[in-house]
């Protein structure tokens, strides 16, 4: 005879494979990569072009906040073709939202504005004319170099200083090169961690405003299922807080002088880029 616990783990198990199935019929009965069958508007596609440390985390749970925005982190997709875009949706639905209760069916509505997902990392986005699809919106992220350097050396200390020096040399060059591509103001929008941290009701009113949201953004967040997970983003304690936490503590990690020289040069290069190919987050002095 099946034991209560083996009955509900199984019960489990159809429920959850009838909401994948679910979703799954519904994104992939359309053709077009971003038409979900039931919609009359297309589903949009919001992607976080950053780098690691860059605070992505916080941005992501800010958005996501949003009831109009559903995302949850770092998917790792590989963007090889628009119909990505579709993995992308089914991914996110099924990951974000919970199914414990009979309430929770409300979640099967898929009446979002926006699926979100982070890129982090330059092989992820394979073709990179995905960027200038009409449907898809951009927010650059950057963050100056001795925080994000000090950030990514306690994430990755078995790494030599080179090493992720290399990383974040790269990757702003790849975000600049990424802003010149689209250099659409319509559809690029870039902001700093510290114009976050610091400059937040500016940048939160401009946020809506880019993203032409009902709802306004806040500092205040709800936590998502994925909060802390290895993989999605940031495990760090703060970002469990639901909120912006702001110090002023001073990172304790020194760079050498070549690659601190280095790594301001490319990081105000990568300011200038963005400034002069995409729509500021706040008025820039």
């Amino acid at each position: 005879m099946m034991s209560p616990k083996t009955l509900r783990e199984q019960v489990r198990h159809h429920k959850n494979q009838a909401i994948q199935n679910y979703f799954h019929q519904r994104i992939y009965r359309h053709e077009s990569p971003y038409q979900i069958w039931g919609r009359s508007q297309p589903l949009r596609v919001l992607l976080i072009l950053g780098h690691m440390r860059s605070g992505s985390s916080l941005l992501t749970h800010i958005l996501n906040h949003n009831p109009g925005i559903l995302g949850y982190g770092e998917t790792h997709i590989t963007y090889e073709s628009a119909e990505d875009f579709k993995q992308l949706m089914a991914r996110v639905y099924w990951r974000c939202n919970e199914f414990k209760r009979l309430s929770d069916l409300q979640h099967l509505r898929m009446t979002h504005q926006y699926v979100l997902d982070k890129i982090l990392h330059n092989k992820l986005l394979v073709d990179e004319s995905l960027l200038i699809h009409p449907q898809v919106s951009i927010i650059f992220l950057i963050r100056e170099p001795v925080g994000s350097l000090a950030s990514l050396q306690k994430l990755k200390p078995y790494l030599p200083d080179q090493e992720r020096f290399g990383y974040y040399k790269n990757r702003l060059i790849k975000l600049g090169d990424y802003a010149e591509f689209v250099n659409d103001r319509e559809k690029t929008l870039w902001v700093t961690y510290e114009q976050l941290l610091n400059q937040t009701q500016p940048v939160l009113s401009c946020f809506q405003k880019f993203l032409g949201t009902k709802a306004e953004f806040s500092e205040q967040y709800k936590l998502l299922k994925t909060t802390g997970k290895r993989w999605v983003g940031d495990s760090n304690e703060k970002i469990k807080t639901g909120k912006i936490v702001r110090h002023s503590k001073t990172p304790n990690h020194s760079l050498s002088n070549d690659i601190e020289a280095e790594a301001n040069a490319i990081y105000q290069d990568t300011y200038q880029r963005l400034q002069k190919f995409c729509s500021p987050s706040i008025l820039s002095s």
